[in-house]
């Protein structure tokens, strides 16, 4: 599937979408005096029906607020053109980069021949093997690193296992081994707090609003939050198994001695090869020990603090200095010019790029215009409902709500109005917080969701229509999933009764 909608056929979707963009204009009133909260909510619908039904090309979708936000009054034309280029998406400029330099010199196949070699070619074996590491990884590096650096293999996996299978047989378990590590990466992210942005955010913004709470220290975080990822990890890797499993009559399985003789047809690593893995390697434990590593028990400091302004230094940082550097290491063959080069660097996704900056440009309409904060303004019936119900309504709306904005940015603007919410509702903040936190990270249906979702589109290989069907099931079993845990599981760790307003609940002005 390519970036580009198929635009000579009706879309039901085309005209679907500014109709409901214009009755919500012509007949919302979201907040009175302020229409751009009406406004942008009209804007994100227009948006949400053409990225699913892809009426129009992704990207063009994705530039919609360029155009729309400066209009309607939402935000400046400047500031909004300003959000389509950030840290993040010099990240995945880099991380492709080094993806594409994989691909130049074979590296790729290597590593997916190793990787097969050891795991074999049951199916089940090698989505739960892709998924295992990626949820691991993204419990220490960030989610979108994770992903970037999963992507290179898995395609490579693809490619080895479509020389014994039909394109249509590979290309469904495909879909299933695509999206298993993106919701891997987001699965994993929350069992630490370093694993995601989210989980961080709640720490600061917890401790800023109640300095007298016991600290949610890593080890605390990590005992809550383990259980969770790991039962949903287990019931998404058995989901998309069972969603997307070839059937055995059609499954064409090699044996682990035919990779390893195509192992040993690649002959020794090549001086390219080698120095393509060593950025790979580099890059990994660049991203892995860049800030301080807290494990409560053992303190890591990062490797930024070398300079006297580890603040500046982010995983974008890491991933361009490693691209720039491949682009300057010359070859060891003759006439091949560098490691990396620019014939090979213009098939960078660039479309991706901008589906990337339209989601970051419509989150920062949600918190600009103030649709995030009324939103989290809806909840402020929540004081007539049992405690479950609370939890399990904040969990779907958060669950929701990221699925068109930045998962970071809309836990910044909703954890402090929860904040304040709990003590006039008197009810411990963590009830309200920690599924909010949780499911920041369980955005699995658009593009636009998540980073990781948005890298493995970038493949080509999958439609949004596939990640919206499978991710919507996702959506609600791991809503279901954070109300429990947090229910029953955070209540225990984090000393949580119902019937008790904790002394510590006073905010801090």
């Amino acid at each position: 599937m390519n970036l580009r909608s198929k635009t000579n056929t009706f879309s039901p979707g085309l005209i679907a979408g500014p109709v409901v963009a214009l009755l919500v204009l012509i007949f919302g009133n979201l907040y009175p005096g302020k229409p751009e909260v009406t406004y942008t909510l009209a804007v994100a619908l227009l948006m949400a029906i053409w990225w699913i039904t892809e009426a129009v090309p992704l990207a063009v979708t994705s530039l919609l607020p360029v155009a729309l936000f400066p209009l309607l009054g939402i935000m400046e034309g400047k500031a909004v053109a300003a959000t389509y280029f950030n840290h993040v998406i010099f990240l995945f400029l880099g991380g492709f980069i080094l993806a594409l330099a994989m691909q130049k010199w074979n590296l790729h196949r290597r590593i997916a021949l190793k990787i097969l070699m050891l795991t074999g070619t049951s199916p089940a074996r090698i989505l739960l093997g892709f998924m295992f590491a990626t949820a691991f990884l993204s419990m220490w590096i960030s989610n979108t690193a994770t992903a970037m650096l999963m992507i290179p293999i898995v395609m490579s996996i693809i490619q080895e296992l479509s020389k014994s299978n039909t394109e249509k047989t590979i290309g469904r378990f495909s879909i299933g081994l695509l999206l298993g590590i993106a919701y891997s990466a987001s699965i994993g992210g929350i069992a630490t707090l370093v694993g995601t942005p989210p989980n961080l955010s709640f720490a600061r913004i917890f401790h800023i609003y109640f300095q007298d709470a016991p600290e949610i220290s890593f080890a605390r975080w990590f005992i809550f939050a383990l259980p969770i990822s790991i039962a949903f990890f287990t019931i998404a890797y058995f989901y998309l198994y069972l969603s997307f499993r070839p059937k055995k009559k059609d499954w064409q399985s090699s044996s682990s001695q035919m990779f390893r003789k195509q192992y040993s047809k690649l002959g020794r690593m090549s001086y390219e090869e080698l120095v393509v893995f060593i950025a790979f390697i580099m890059i990994a434990l660049l991203w892995l020990l860049r800030a301080d590593i807290d494990l409560g028990f053992i303190r890591i400091t990062g490797w930024s603090n070398i300079f006297n302004t580890p603040d500046y230094i982010d995983d974008g940082t890491i991933a361009i200095f490693i691209a720039v550097v491949l682009f300057a290491i010359p070859s060891g063959k003759r006439n091949q010019g560098r490691i990396m080069d620019w014939k090979t660097a213009v098939n960078l996704p660039w479309a991706i790029v901008l589906l990337f900056g339209g989601g970051f440009a419509l989150a920062s309409g949600f918190k600009e215009s103030g649709l995030s904060s009324w939103f989290g303004e809806q909840l402020s019936f929540v004081d007539q409902a049992s405690p479950i119900v609370i939890i399990f309504t904040i969990a779907i709306l958060m669950t929701f709500l990221t699925e068109l904005t930045s998962n970071t940015a809309t836990t910044e603007m909703i954890l402090p109005i929860l904040a304040g919410l709990s003590v006039s509702i008197e009810i411990n903040p963590l009830y309200l917080m920690l599924p909010a936190t949780l499911s920041a990270s369980m955005a699995f249906m658009l593009p636009v969701a998540t980073p990781p979702n948005a890298i493995i589109f970038g493949t080509n290989r999958l439609r949004v229509i596939d990640m919206a069907k499978t991710g919507l099931i996702l959506n609600i079993l791991g809503t279901i999933i954070v109300t429990l845990g947090v229910y029953f599981l955070g209540s225990l760790i984090f000393d949580m009764d119902i019937n008790s307003f904790p002394a510590w609940t006073t905010p801090v002005k």
